[in-house]
């Protein structure tokens, strides 16, 4: 029952809210705001902590939770099967490649980075397509009526895009896969850490769990023209820019794309423009498909 309601998300590395990127994100946040305590009393104050959002998150963490488990994955087709079927289209139009040998640690470690950044790009564009195209952007908007942050804020997001997200990622990771399997054969492997991708443990560890939080940690704009800091995406969360800053780990697909901002910016008001959020269980589920129920 406890891992049906995503309790076991906090002891999976593979999960934005594991314990070892919690506690990153609380060193982080005492490091660089020790000096300024009132934000840190802000953000675990009941005011944050327990608005009607927040109670919301949690709610809706558990129960979106179960449907992914008993409802979505079963529809979802696996990495694997999106690699054999382009293996096979590999071969069926080019012919059987006579398998490339390349030292075992550059073949790990380019793997490991290509599928980082294949990933990375799919979301940059998924995401950016979630918020221009008006169909989408019904099931996206559930994630940004969220008028405070926490750190399961991040689970806040419709069915809907949990099925699109997931098919992403298995026909990019599974793509990625078979292009290495045809040309360097099945032997290839990643660099991981618990059972993680060595790049996306990294970038976990670097405050991700402070993007869905009020405590505006920056890495400054030079590293934020390649690197996606947590204040940078409070800013994506914002009323006025939620139409920047579309990126996952790296900032460089908004950089090249125009949708980047790491300015900074006083009195951030998170939620939808121009829209009162009641915050309703049955809004989130059902808002996108019937416009007079409120999120």
């Amino acid at each position: 029952m406890a891992e049906l309601l995503g309790f076991n998300y906090f002891i999976d590395a593979d999960q934005r809210i594991y314990i070892g990127y919690m506690l990153s994100a609380l060193v982080l946040a005492l490091l660089f705001f020790w000096h300024t305590p009132a934000i840190l009393k802000r953000q675990f104050s009941k005011k944050i902590l327990w608005h009607k959002s927040a109670q919301l998150d949690y709610l809706y963490f558990m129960i979106s939770t179960v449907i992914k488990m008993t409802l979505l994955i079963p529809l979802l087709i696996g990495v694997s099967d999106v690699a054999y079927w382009t293996v096979m289209q590999l071969q069926h139009y080019f012919g059987y490649m006579e398998r490339i040998r390349v030292d075992k640690l550059w073949l790990v470690l380019g793997y490991s980075c290509a599928l980082f950044i294949v990933n990375d790009f799919t979301r940059y564009w998924l995401h950016r397509l979630m918020h221009t195209v008006p169909i989408l952007w019904r099931f996206h908007r559930v994630h940004h009526s969220a008028e405070v942050l926490n750190p399961l804020t991040y689970y806040r997001i419709h069915p809907i895009e949990h099925l699109l997200f997931g098919l992403r990622y298995a026909v990019s990771v599974g793509m990625v896969t078979a292009i290495f399997i045809y040309f360097f054969g099945a032997g290839i492997a990643l660099y991981e850490i618990l059972g993680v991708n060595i790049f996306v443990f990294v970038f976990s560890l670097l405050g991700a769990n402070l993007r869905h939080s009020h405590i505006p940690l920056s890495f400054g704009t030079k590293v934020e023209k390649w690197i996606i800091s947590p204040y940078q995406h409070q800013l994506h969360h914002t009323k006025a820019y939620s139409h920047k800053n579309y990126g996952s780990y790296l900032a460089i697909w908004d950089f090249l794309f125009k949708t980047h901002t790491s300015t900074k910016k006083e009195n951030l008001t998170f939620g939808l423009k121009d829209e009162q959020i009641t915050h309703s269980l049955l809004g989130l589920f059902l808002n996108p498909f019937i416009k007079g129920i409120k999120l």
